[in-house]
């Protein structure tokens, strides 16, 4: 009871010192948000909710709102992070329906392709064993082992299979040095590399050239991944006018 009436009091005080507006005390119910009640109430789609059904998904969804209009008015959102970032994410999902990208042109398309044709290319690849790593001298021994088919069970066990690994992506897992030299030993035999981990045991095992990607093959993906950036830019144009009526102030 005493909760209660402190928060009556603290209500009243409120709407004392800021009289909320017209708008703020109206709560509209859309025909867009009936159906949406409507569309999520079963996943599966069994069914559809009965008049009592869509009415207690619409109570609920009021008495949310007012909940979330009256502590926001006492400022019970300031501070909440979980909140800020609910509510903007909500906004950015507004911004983002807003957007209506038409579809490229196949002029435009094949700009933005030639441009970003990289990221459909086939990567040279290699596929190799690794021994884990460790001393010069101990991968001497091992690799003696491994030769003479009578390395241990442990060390089979821990050497690991890379297959299909890009080549552009040796070099920051295990030294451009290693990536140079890998690239030149014959495959199906054992040798000893030095990474930037340490030495290991290795075999090449496979080797397949890069290839370049032809417009007409990837079209559609092309147009998928076009159809996303530019939608992603203009909602960051959308954000960037908003950004417009602010000040932006760093404490030093």
């Amino acid at each position: 009871m005493h909760f209660v009436l402190l928060g009556s009091i603290i209500f009243g005080i409120n709407a004392v010192l800021h009289p909320p507006t017209k708008d703020e005390k109206v709560i509209t119910v859309t025909k867009v948000m009936r159906q949406s009640f409507i569309d999520n109430f079963d996943e599966d789609k069994a069914r559809t909710p009965t008049d009592a059904d869509l009415q207690k998904m619409i109570d609920a969804w009021v008495a949310s709102e007012i909940l979330y209009r009256e502590g926001k008015a006492l400022g019970v959102d300031r501070g909440d992070e979980m909140i800020r970032d609910r509510v903007a994410f909500k906004l950015q999902l507004l911004i983002f329906d807003q957007v209506h990208v038409p579809q490229p042109t196949e002029d435009q398309l094949r700009a933005w392709f030639a441009s970003n044709h990289t990221r459909f290319d086939q990567p040279e690849q290699v596929g190799f064993y690794l021994t884990p790593p460790t001393d010069q001298a101990t991968v001497q021994r091992q690799l003696e082992d491994i030769r003479a088919q009578r390395e241990s069970e442990e060390l089979r066990n821990q050497t690991r299979a890379i297959l299909g690994r890009p080549v552009d992506s040796l070099a920051a897992s295990f030294g451009e040095g290693f990536r140079d030299a890998l690239l030149t030993l014959p495959q199906g035999e054992w040798h000893v590399l030095q990474s930037k981990e340490g030495w290991h045991v290795v075999r090449l095992d496979s080797r397949r050239p890069g290839a370049l990607a032809r417009f007409e093959d990837v079209q559609d993906e092309a147009a998928r991944i076009w159809h996303t950036e530019e939608t992603r830019k203009q909602a960051w144009e959308a954000v960037n006018r908003l950004k417009a009526n602010y000040t932006v102030r760093y404490e030093q």
